[in-house]
């Protein structure tokens, strides 16, 4: 009988520990399945969130320049503040910059497959400016080359066939760029020189479709300053800064004020056909909040009413992560 009270009794035991041990899993997994689904809703709201910002700032824009002469920082500035949004729900926070204040990559070659030489001279003043300069002398002519549709190109430099001994093996474009990531695929762009050039070129900004893509002296990095011309020299570029892009009550509306500034004379004359006061083409970046999660969307938006200029109006690039 002893025997047969204690053979029950670690039974028991047993049964005891295997029913707390499935309840145990039980309450784990109803936790795992509850956080997941809680954390996808908290994904999907602020995936919508972001994407309200977006339509948001895209709305305000279209609102405010095409009754505008001019675009500048503080506009910019002004225009994120309006849309960022925080309560119980979640948070919305939007960044907006004017990509026409950068150097466009895409002017670099004309329909015919020739240079645009001024769109050229600021490349090279910009790649010998940055922290990993572009040493290859014939990296420019392979950028034309990729981009020209005539074979042989009519730079001279790296094209298909050089490519195709690369492993794996591919194509030039043989057109416009399509992203700022795609000089990776060019001979004599390191992923160094890339993300050193990324804060100042573009590949989106506003292009005629045979002079220079102007750039916003408003919205102009130092960097994008200092390429303009060999005589812009870091003491007329600070005071471009702080007397125009910092000061929210003075940015140039109008192209011939650069001329007023001492020391721009000369250099403003250099540049008529290079420069405006006012772009219509932003990246628009959005990031929702809900609780934990996060998403972010990055987009490039052109806004309508110009004329001459190549490409479409509204949404020309759009990523979620």
């Amino acid at each position: 009988m002893r025997n047969e009270k204690g053979f029950a009794l670690i039974l028991t035991l047993i049964v005891t520990a295997l029913m707390v041990a499935m309840a145990a899993e039980l309450m784990h997994q109803v936790y795992v399945d509850t956080s997941i689904s809680r954390n996808f809703r908290d994904g999907q709201q602020a995936s919508i969130l972001a994407e309200s910002g977006i339509a948001a700032a895209k709305s305000m824009l279209q609102m405010v320049v095409p009754s505008r002469q001019y675009t500048s920082l503080s506009d910019m500035a002004m225009l994120a503040t309006l849309v960022n949004r925080s309560d119980e729900t979640g948070s919305i926070k939007v960044t907006v910059v004017e990509e026409d204040g950068k150097i466009n990559l895409n002017g670099l070659v004309q329909p015919n497959g020739s240079y645009e030489p001024n769109t050229l001279k600021v490349l090279k003043r910009l790649g010998t400016r940055i922290a990993h300069p572009v040493t290859d002398p014939k990296a420019w002519d392979n950028l034309a080359a990729w981009m020209d549709p005539n074979s042989p190109p009519v730079s001279g430099g790296a094209d298909t066939p050089y490519y195709q001994t690369l492993q794996p093996p591919y194509k030039a474009r043989k057109g416009k760029l399509a992203t700022i990531e795609e000089l990776s695929m060019v001979k004599g762009f390191t992923p160094e020189i890339i993300a050193d050039l990324r804060p100042y070129v573009t590949v989106y900004s506003q292009l005629t479709l045979t002079s220079f893509a102007k750039i916003n002296i408003n919205m102009a990095p130092k960097m994008v300053l200092a390429a303009l011309s060999d005589q812009m020299t870091d003491s007329l570029i600070d005071r471009v800064v702080k007397e125009h892009q910092s000061d929210p009550n003075n940015p140039f509306k109008a192209v011939g004020e650069l001329s007023k500034v001492p020391g721009l004379e000369t250099i403003a004359n250099e540049l008529p056909g290079m420069i405006d006061v006012i772009g219509h083409t932003y990246r628009i970046t959005a990031v929702g909040q809900v609780r934990d999660s996060a998403r972010t969307v990055d987009a490039v938006v052109r806004i309508s009413g110009m004329s001459g200029m190549s490409g479409m109006s509204g949404i020309l690039s759009w990523r979620e992560y």
